[in-house]
Protein backbone atom coordinates (compact mmCIF):
# COMPACT_ATOMS: atom_id res chain seq x y z
CA UNK A 1 0.00 0.00 0.00
CA UNK A 2 2.61 2.22 0.73
CA UNK A 3 4.45 1.69 -2.65
CA UNK A 4 1.23 2.35 -3.90
CA UNK A 5 0.43 5.57 -2.57
CA UNK A 6 4.14 6.64 -3.28
CA UNK A 7 3.97 5.76 -7.04
CA UNK A 8 0.63 8.17 -7.28
CA UNK A 9 2.38 10.80 -5.56
CA UNK A 10 5.06 10.39 -7.94
CA UNK A 11 2.78 10.36 -11.15
CA UNK A 12 0.89 13.58 -9.26
CA UNK A 13 4.51 15.81 -9.15
CA UNK A 14 5.50 14.83 -12.82
CA UNK A 15 2.21 15.52 -14.19
CA UNK A 16 2.04 19.07 -12.15
CA UNK A 17 2.78 22.31 -14.74
CA UNK A 18 6.33 23.75 -13.99
CA UNK A 19 6.93 27.39 -13.95
CA UNK A 20 9.13 28.97 -16.88
CA UNK A 21 11.61 30.24 -14.22
CA UNK A 22 12.03 26.77 -12.39
CA UNK A 23 15.29 26.79 -13.95
CA UNK A 24 15.63 29.34 -16.20
CA UNK A 25 13.68 32.81 -15.88
CA UNK A 26 13.72 35.68 -18.05
CA UNK A 27 12.67 39.43 -16.48
CA UNK A 28 11.74 42.68 -18.74
CA UNK A 29 10.82 45.98 -17.48
CA UNK A 30 10.23 49.49 -18.75
CA UNK A 31 9.71 52.60 -16.77
CA UNK A 32 8.64 56.37 -17.58
CA UNK A 33 10.04 59.01 -15.22
CA UNK A 34 9.15 62.35 -15.16
CA UNK A 35 12.07 64.32 -13.76
CA UNK A 36 13.00 67.61 -12.11
CA UNK A 37 16.79 68.32 -12.61
CA UNK A 38 18.80 70.15 -10.61
CA UNK A 39 22.48 71.40 -10.74
CA UNK A 40 25.51 72.67 -12.63
CA UNK A 41 28.71 71.69 -14.07
CA UNK A 42 32.20 72.93 -15.03
CA UNK A 43 35.61 72.01 -16.10
CA UNK A 44 36.32 73.14 -13.10
CA UNK A 45 35.68 72.76 -9.32
CA UNK A 46 33.62 76.17 -9.57
CA UNK A 47 30.23 74.62 -11.13
CA UNK A 48 28.00 76.62 -13.12
CA UNK A 49 24.48 75.92 -11.90
CA UNK A 50 21.77 76.13 -14.74
CA UNK A 51 18.21 76.26 -14.26
CA UNK A 52 16.74 72.93 -15.65
CA UNK A 53 13.47 71.88 -17.06
CA UNK A 54 11.86 69.23 -16.67
CA UNK A 55 11.86 65.89 -19.12
CA UNK A 56 10.28 62.93 -19.36
CA UNK A 57 13.35 59.43 -18.70
CA UNK A 58 12.98 56.87 -20.42
CA UNK A 59 14.29 53.52 -18.78
CA UNK A 60 14.76 49.58 -19.98
CA UNK A 61 15.88 46.45 -18.28
CA UNK A 62 15.76 42.80 -18.94
CA UNK A 63 17.28 40.33 -16.54
CA UNK A 64 18.28 36.60 -16.50
CA UNK A 65 18.05 34.10 -13.79
CA UNK A 66 18.49 30.53 -13.07
CA UNK A 67 18.45 27.79 -10.49
CA UNK A 68 22.70 27.13 -10.16
CA UNK A 69 23.34 28.76 -6.71
CA UNK A 70 27.15 29.36 -6.85
CA UNK A 71 26.85 31.79 -10.93
CA UNK A 72 25.27 35.19 -10.27
CA UNK A 73 22.32 36.06 -12.41
CA UNK A 74 22.31 38.70 -15.26
CA UNK A 75 20.93 42.14 -15.37
CA UNK A 76 21.03 45.10 -18.49
CA UNK A 77 19.52 48.24 -17.61
CA UNK A 78 19.53 51.55 -20.06
CA UNK A 79 18.72 54.87 -19.30
CA UNK A 80 18.61 57.81 -20.82
CA UNK A 81 19.33 61.62 -18.30
CA UNK A 82 18.31 64.66 -20.47
CA UNK A 83 17.48 68.26 -20.02
CA UNK A 84 17.53 71.71 -21.05
CA UNK A 85 18.65 74.39 -19.27
CA UNK A 86 19.48 78.56 -19.35
CA UNK A 87 21.08 80.89 -17.00
CA UNK A 88 22.71 84.28 -17.14
CA UNK A 89 26.06 84.52 -15.90
CA UNK A 90 26.96 86.71 -13.52
CA UNK A 91 30.84 86.14 -14.12
CA UNK A 92 32.90 84.70 -16.71
CA UNK A 93 32.86 81.50 -17.47
CA UNK A 94 35.27 79.14 -19.05
CA UNK A 95 34.07 75.66 -20.53
CA UNK A 96 35.06 72.91 -23.31
CA UNK A 97 37.85 75.80 -24.59
CA UNK A 98 35.57 78.38 -24.84
CA UNK A 99 34.85 81.58 -22.67
CA UNK A 100 31.54 83.01 -21.94
CA UNK A 101 31.52 86.52 -20.97
CA UNK A 102 29.37 88.05 -17.51
CA UNK A 103 26.03 88.77 -18.45
CA UNK A 104 26.15 86.99 -21.40
CA UNK A 105 22.73 84.21 -21.33
CA UNK A 106 23.80 80.42 -21.67
CA UNK A 107 21.69 78.24 -22.79
CA UNK A 108 22.31 74.27 -22.24
CA UNK A 109 21.39 70.80 -23.16
CA UNK A 110 22.51 67.63 -20.66
CA UNK A 111 22.07 64.24 -22.99
CA UNK A 112 23.56 61.38 -20.72
CA UNK A 113 23.12 58.12 -21.28
CA UNK A 114 24.09 55.07 -19.54
CA UNK A 115 24.07 50.79 -19.83
CA UNK A 116 24.10 49.03 -16.70
CA UNK A 117 25.98 45.24 -16.16
CA UNK A 118 24.38 43.90 -12.83
CA UNK A 119 25.78 40.55 -11.26
CA UNK A 120 23.65 39.79 -8.71
CA UNK A 121 22.69 36.97 -6.19
CA UNK A 122 19.17 36.49 -4.70
CA UNK A 123 19.59 36.14 -1.19
CA UNK A 124 15.51 35.79 -0.53
CA UNK A 125 13.31 34.63 -2.85
CA UNK A 126 9.72 33.69 -1.64
CA UNK A 127 5.94 35.36 -2.25
CA UNK A 128 6.58 37.12 0.72
CA UNK A 129 10.19 38.88 0.71
CA UNK A 130 12.58 38.96 -2.28
CA UNK A 131 16.08 40.18 -1.48
CA UNK A 132 18.82 40.64 -4.09
CA UNK A 133 22.81 41.78 -3.86
CA UNK A 134 25.41 42.57 -6.76
CA UNK A 135 27.57 44.77 -8.40
CA UNK A 136 27.44 47.00 -11.26
CA UNK A 137 29.36 47.98 -14.02
CA UNK A 138 28.14 51.74 -15.25
CA UNK A 139 29.44 52.40 -18.46
CA UNK A 140 28.51 56.19 -18.78
CA UNK A 141 28.36 58.53 -21.74
CA UNK A 142 27.15 61.32 -23.33
CA UNK A 143 27.98 64.81 -23.43
CA UNK A 144 26.54 68.37 -22.00
CA UNK A 145 26.59 71.50 -24.50
CA UNK A 146 26.74 75.21 -23.80
CA UNK A 147 25.17 78.08 -26.31
CA UNK A 148 25.13 81.49 -26.52
CA UNK A 149 24.09 83.96 -29.37
CA UNK A 150 27.33 83.11 -31.50
CA UNK A 151 29.11 80.71 -29.63
CA UNK A 152 28.94 76.92 -28.38
CA UNK A 153 31.23 74.84 -26.67
CA UNK A 154 30.83 71.42 -25.80
CA UNK A 155 32.12 68.18 -23.40
CA UNK A 156 31.89 64.48 -23.95
CA UNK A 157 32.37 62.01 -21.05
CA UNK A 158 33.28 58.42 -21.87
CA UNK A 159 33.64 56.16 -18.50
CA UNK A 160 33.43 52.98 -16.51
CA UNK A 161 31.33 53.12 -13.01
CA UNK A 162 31.75 50.91 -10.06
CA UNK A 163 28.07 50.32 -8.20
CA UNK A 164 27.16 48.47 -5.41
CA UNK A 165 23.61 47.36 -5.89
CA UNK A 166 20.37 45.98 -3.97
CA UNK A 167 16.65 44.91 -4.86
CA UNK A 168 14.21 44.63 -2.70
CA UNK A 169 10.00 43.49 -2.62
CA UNK A 170 7.74 42.82 0.06
CA UNK A 171 4.81 41.41 -0.43
CA UNK A 172 1.17 42.07 0.78
CA UNK A 173 -0.59 38.97 0.85
CA UNK A 174 -4.04 38.67 -0.98
CA UNK A 175 -4.27 42.54 -2.22
CA UNK A 176 -2.64 41.70 -5.34
CA UNK A 177 0.30 44.76 -4.02
CA UNK A 178 4.05 45.19 -3.59
CA UNK A 179 5.99 47.15 -1.83
CA UNK A 180 9.64 47.53 -3.36
CA UNK A 181 12.83 49.78 -3.03
CA UNK A 182 16.18 49.47 -5.08
CA UNK A 183 19.21 51.00 -5.73
CA UNK A 184 22.66 51.53 -6.14
CA UNK A 185 25.37 53.35 -4.95
CA UNK A 186 29.31 54.51 -4.98
CA UNK A 187 31.71 56.83 -3.85
CA UNK A 188 35.19 56.88 -5.02
CA UNK A 189 37.95 59.73 -4.78
CA UNK A 190 35.66 62.81 -5.22
CA UNK A 191 32.96 61.33 -6.94
CA UNK A 192 29.60 59.42 -5.76
CA UNK A 193 26.25 58.34 -7.91
CA UNK A 194 23.43 57.17 -5.63
CA UNK A 195 20.13 55.86 -7.30
CA UNK A 196 17.35 55.17 -4.76
CA UNK A 197 13.67 54.24 -5.74
CA UNK A 198 10.86 53.10 -4.01
CA UNK A 199 7.50 52.25 -4.73
CA UNK A 200 4.18 50.15 -5.12
CA UNK A 201 3.55 47.33 -7.34
CA UNK A 202 0.31 45.76 -8.45
CA UNK A 203 -0.06 41.92 -9.98
CA UNK A 204 -2.23 42.50 -13.14
CA UNK A 205 -1.01 39.13 -14.59
CA UNK A 206 -0.12 36.39 -12.11
CA UNK A 207 -0.05 32.48 -14.53
CA UNK A 208 2.38 29.43 -14.70
CA UNK A 209 3.99 31.31 -17.78
CA UNK A 210 3.59 35.25 -17.71
CA UNK A 211 3.62 37.65 -14.66
CA UNK A 212 2.67 41.44 -15.37
CA UNK A 213 3.34 44.08 -12.84
CA UNK A 214 2.58 47.90 -12.95
CA UNK A 215 4.13 50.00 -11.11
CA UNK A 216 4.45 53.59 -9.49
CA UNK A 217 7.03 54.73 -7.97
CA UNK A 218 9.32 57.59 -6.67
CA UNK A 219 13.05 58.19 -8.01
CA UNK A 220 15.95 60.33 -7.06
CA UNK A 221 19.67 60.35 -8.57
CA UNK A 222 22.17 62.52 -7.02
CA UNK A 223 25.86 62.02 -9.42
CA UNK A 224 28.61 63.84 -8.83
CA UNK A 225 31.68 63.92 -11.09
CA UNK A 226 35.01 65.01 -9.77
CA UNK A 227 37.31 65.37 -12.88
CA UNK A 228 36.01 62.53 -14.77
CA UNK A 229 37.46 63.12 -18.51
CA UNK A 230 38.21 67.14 -17.50
CA UNK A 231 34.32 67.30 -16.77
CA UNK A 232 33.11 68.17 -12.83
CA UNK A 233 29.40 68.00 -12.25
CA UNK A 234 26.83 67.77 -9.40
CA UNK A 235 23.19 67.00 -10.84
CA UNK A 236 20.15 65.96 -9.16
CA UNK A 237 17.43 64.28 -10.66
CA UNK A 238 14.10 63.49 -9.10
CA UNK A 239 10.43 62.32 -9.56
CA UNK A 240 7.43 60.30 -10.12
CA UNK A 241 7.71 57.32 -12.23
CA UNK A 242 5.48 54.40 -13.70
CA UNK A 243 6.74 51.14 -15.36
CA UNK A 244 5.79 48.03 -16.06
CA UNK A 245 7.28 44.45 -15.60
CA UNK A 246 7.09 41.28 -17.35
CA UNK A 247 8.35 38.05 -15.75
CA UNK A 248 8.62 34.76 -18.17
Amino acid sequence: MKVVRILALAATVSMAPVQADTFFGVHAGYDSWQAGTKGGFANSQQLQDFSFRDKNQQGYYLAFEHLVPVLPNLRVQWQNLQSQGHTELNNSFSFGGVTFAAGTALSTELDFRYTDYVLYYELLDNSLLQLDLGLVAKKLSGELTIMAANRQASQSVRQWLPLLYLDSRLGLPGSGLELFANGQASQFSGNHWYDLQAGVAYQLVDSLTLDVRLKLGYRWLDLQLDDIDDLYAGITFSGIFAGIAVHF
